[in-house]
């Protein structure tokens, strides 16, 4: 079992910057993918950034992609999301998501584990 409690998330003007984390509990942590997906109001949930477990390979969606940058601390058991140069369309719930085994890092069907969410708000 993995347990997923992310943190960081808050106001911010439009062009301001945020990082969240995501603590995990587990001794396997290096062995998961990890995800960020966010979710905004009346949308459906969306792929936002994943890495690998080694943190060689990582993925972004178009929208983020120049902006935001994930990365992994295997010894702290943290994923990070650093967010750049926000817009109010960031807006949203972000959801941190771990997977083990073969993963398709884009799709929330790969992830068996889930965060509770952080709001992260950027105003115009």
């Amino acid at each position: 079992q993995v347990q997923l409690v992310e943190s960081g998330g808050g106001l911010v003007q439009t062009g301001g910057s945020l990082r969240l984390s995501c603590a995990a509990s587990g001794r396997t942590f290096s062995s998961y993918a990890m995800g960020w997906f966010r979710q905004a109001p009346g949308k459906e949930r969306e792929f936002v950034a994943a890495i690998r477990w080694s943190g060689g390979s990582t993925y972004y969606a178009a929208s983020v992609k120049g902006r935001f940058t994930i990365s992994r601390d295997n010894a702290k058991n943290t994923v990070y999301l650093q967010m750049n140069s926000l817009k109010p369309d960031d807006t949203a719930v972000y959801y941190c998501a771990a997977a083990v085994g073969a993963v398709v890092p884009q799709w929330m069907g790969s992830y068996e584990y889930w965060g509770q969410g952080t709001q992260v708000t950027v105003s115009s």
